[in-house]
């Protein structure tokens, strides 16, 4: 039963005499406690709801299209709180944060199975149990993502610190039983779950059909760890990289970050390699994505070049810095009056191991780029920020850097086409 907060206007609920402060209690005789109960239940053409007002419970019939947004607000979109995660890993990312200084949202662990077919984040599984496992199969919830890290159980429960984590490997076969797809992620630890542990991972998963994608990471070291007293992890080294590019390129559906190609010094693969970047947002093709997504563009689009002298500067991360390097100097090649210098910047804040623009904090830019020639306008990657797009990862906001560096602050998006458009100071719709 979950509370109503407001019924949009014209919608079905309203010409159903549904109102705010209403509880829907059920669907068809099905109770309703989250999105998934309500998106899947409500999505049919005929539903027999359950309504309460007060002490008063009534049936609504409802009539509409199929799939039809049926108009109900609730208090939050989950339409209950968020599953956090009980387990302890090792590697965990929010564990090597500074103690409380940064924004509350970020302290937050979430391992929520919805969340994970709703928005792509990955969830351990050590907080369901079969009732939730029969659901996902009853909705037909896929894909999945997992973090999956190994399949040998003992290793599991001590990267992950929870007894359950090795039982509950057993939840991926059942997935795979009635085709549940599965994108799978490996957090890998140097001397933990590399090597022969990642053999037999990678394995165990490529054994399953419903497994699309293997997404194998490095575990991110912050300068933290020392200072939070956790489990002493070492980095992996050029040599480490190539070995673990190797091992992995064996395996069909299996891919390397592309940090592991940065540290080994290796070009990143042709783009037939990634095979759609199924695994994208776990920064597994980014780089060879955004060159082929910058020559595309610079094919179709007007390079209308500035009529007057036109000098601007560009931050970003260790990770991306060569590769935007590159498209700045070939914009420079067909545009005279541009000059763009790019900036890399090193995360003091984190620790120089994190090179991702996206954990780029705004104290590091101010400080980096205090006595730099910015020319007249600074663009910054919109990972950079909040989904607002008003405040970095340590509360500076961009009208702090602008104010501290004296320069226009230019967000841009995570596109081509925009930032072309940015370099050249247009707009993308009049350059296509």
């Amino acid at each position: 039963m979950v509370k109503i907060t407001s019924v949009k206007k014209n919608s079905i609920a309203e010409t159903c005499g549904i109102y705010p402060g209403d509880f829907l209690v059920a669907a068809d005789d099905f109770e309703i406690d989250d999105i998934l109960d309500y998106q899947f239940y409500l999505s049919e053409s005929k539903i027999n709801l359950t309504i309460k007002r007060g002490e008063e419970v009534f049936p609504v019939a409802v009539t509409k299209p199929q799939y039809a947004d049926f108009g109900l607000v609730f208090e939050s979109y989950m339409m209950d709180k968020k599953k956090s995660c009980g387990n302890n890993c090792i590697f965990c990312f929010v564990d090597q944060l500074p103690k409380n200084c940064l924004r509350s949202s970020l302290y937050f662990k979430d391992d929520d199975e919805r969340l994970s077919f709703l928005h792509g984040n990955y969830i351990t599984l050590t907080n369901l149990e079969d009732a939730h496992i029969d659901r996902i199969i009853k909705f037909k919830i896929s894909p999945l993502n997992i973090s999956v890290h190994t399949t040998n159980p003992e290793l599991r429960v001590k990267m992950m610190q929870n007894p359950r984590a090795g039982e509950v490997l057993k939840y991926i076969n059942t997935l795979n039983e009635h085709k549940i797809a599965v994108n799978a992620q490996i957090v890998l630890c140097k001397n933990i779950n590399d090597n022969a542990e990642l053999e037999r991972t990678l394995q165990d998963l490529c054994a399953l059909p419903s497994v699309l994608s293997i997404a194998v990471v490095p575990a991110g070291l912050t300068k933290f760890r020392d200072k939070n007293n956790l489990y002493k992890l070492e980095s992996f080294d050029k040599s480490d990289c190539g070995n673990i590019i190797d091992l992995v390129n064996r395996f069909d559906r299996a891919y390397c970050a592309d940090e592991f190609y940065l540290k080994a010094n290796r070009e990143v693969p042709c783009e037939d390699y990634y095979n759609g970047y199924p695994q994208y947002e776990n920064g597994v093709g980014i780089i060879r994505s955004f060159r082929e997504e910058f020559y595309a563009a610079l094919a179709k689009m007007r390079v209308v070049c500035p009529g007057s002298p036109r000098k601007i500067s560009v931050a970003t991360g260790e990770a991306a810095y060569d590769l935007i390097c590159g498209f700045a100097g070939e914009l420079e090649k067909r545009c005279e009056n541009l000059s763009c210098a790019v900036f890399k910047i090193k995360n003091r804040f984190f620790g120089e191991e994190i090179t991702a623009a996206g954990l780029i904090t705004g104290s590091d830019i101010k400080e980096q780029l205090a006595e730099r020639e910015l020319g007249d306008e600074l663009l910054i990657p919109s990972v950079m920020l909040r989904h607002e797009r008003d405040l970095f990862l340590d509360d500076v906001s961009v009208r702090d850097v602008e104010r501290a560096l004296r320069v226009k602050v230019t967000i841009v998006e995570n596109n081509a086409e925009d930032f072309i458009a940015k370099v050249l100071g247009g707009d993308p719709e009049k350059n296509c």
